[in-house]
């Protein structure tokens, strides 16, 4: 059997798994960024993470196919290189070729939150599915397309930013310049902002004591919601009613067999879904709406490692058929 690494990068923590060729996860190793050092340490120590990961299954470099790399920002995946990422404050970095030095094998890059879809589309919740549209929901909102195994990449590499929709009625400034759009809602910290600004103008809620202890979270709102509390039930309503009227949009474009809903705020589960469906319902043409299933991701905190993995071998295996040719 070969085996692929998968690494999901990011600012704070890097990820490895060693995962075999049906994307089951035999090994994980996880190391602080440590990003003050520059990129060239931290992709010297992604290699010997390959090298621990290997170490720990008795293997050698031999048995690896690939490695797949999830990196978080605007990534070119074709010329392997990552961009601009901003928490890991590079610019421009050939890591395809610079790990793949390191290392000894191929080595192929691409977007954190492709990377979870994909993982999600070949080995979670979207299997076998033909087209499966994801979204990521943590500190801001993205989304990603797999297409018959294939990822939608649009023109730049720049598809799946749903975050960015601007929604009628809202009018909170976004980071990216514009104002109302769907991630202001849709977001650990657009939770919270609803929350803080519901509290500030006097509301009464059982948040009110972790607001004014400054530790006011995504998860208290959903543990509030489950203790009944209004305000908490009314915001995340609210949050799946928003998070619908993005889906709306999505979903007539893509008509996908699965949406996929990552990320950690997404464990809030049907306390935000119930009202994406309904909202869906009222938006979405129903030949969309019954081909289309709505599902929490399967694979968690493992889904950006596997669906980096899964990528690795997708490219290795399509420059095998060229070969062949």
């Amino acid at each position: 059997m070969r085996y692929m690494v998968g690494i999901d990068l990011g600012g704070t923590n890097i990820v490895a798994g060693l995962v075999n060729e049906q994307y089951e996860l035999v090994h994980k190793v996880k190391q602080p960024t440590e990003v003050a050092q520059g990129s060239d340490y931290v992709l010297s120590k992604m290699a010997k993470m390959v090298d621990e990961l290997l170490e720990m299954a008795d293997l050698t470099r031999q048995d690896l196919i690939a490695v797949g790399v999830g990196c978080p920002g605007i990534v070119d995946p074709i010329q392997g290189i990552a961009v601009f990422a901003s928490n890991l404050k590079w610019n421009n970095i050939e890591v395809s070729r610079i790990l793949g030095e390191k290392i000894g094998a191929p080595v192929f890059i691409d977007n954190d939150v492709r990377m979870y879809v994909f993982g999600e589309a070949m080995s979670g919740a979207g299997k076998g599915a033909d087209v499966v549209h994801g979204v990521t929901i943590g500190t801001g909102l993205a989304a990603a397309t797999v297409v018959h195994g294939e990822l939608y990449y649009g023109s730049k590499f720049m598809a799946g930013e749903l975050g960015h929709v601007v929604i009628e009625g809202e009018k909170t400034p976004c980071g990216c310049g514009l104002k109302g759009c769907l991630e202001t809602v849709v977001s650990a910290t657009g939770i919270v902002r609803q929350a803080r600004e519901a509290l500030e103008a006097g509301r009464e809620s059982i948040l009110r004591e972790a607001f004014e202890a400054g530790e006011l979270s995504a998860a208290h709102v959903s543990m509030a919601y489950d203790e009944g509390d209004a305000l908490a039930q009314e915001i995340l309503d609210y949050t799946g009613k928003v998070l619908g009227k993005g889906l709306a949009y999505s979903i007539t474009l893509y008509s996908p067999d699965v949406v996929v809903i990552g990320g950690g705020s997404a464990l809030a589960g049907d306390r935000i879904l119930d009202s994406t469906r309904k909202t869906l319902t009222e938006m979405v043409y129903s030949g969309y709406m019954n081909n289309v299933t709505l599902k929490i991701g399967e694979l968690i905190d493992d889904g950006g490692v596997i669906g980096s993995a899964a990528f690795a071998k997708s490219r290795v295996e399509k420059m095998e058929a060229v070969s062949a040719k």
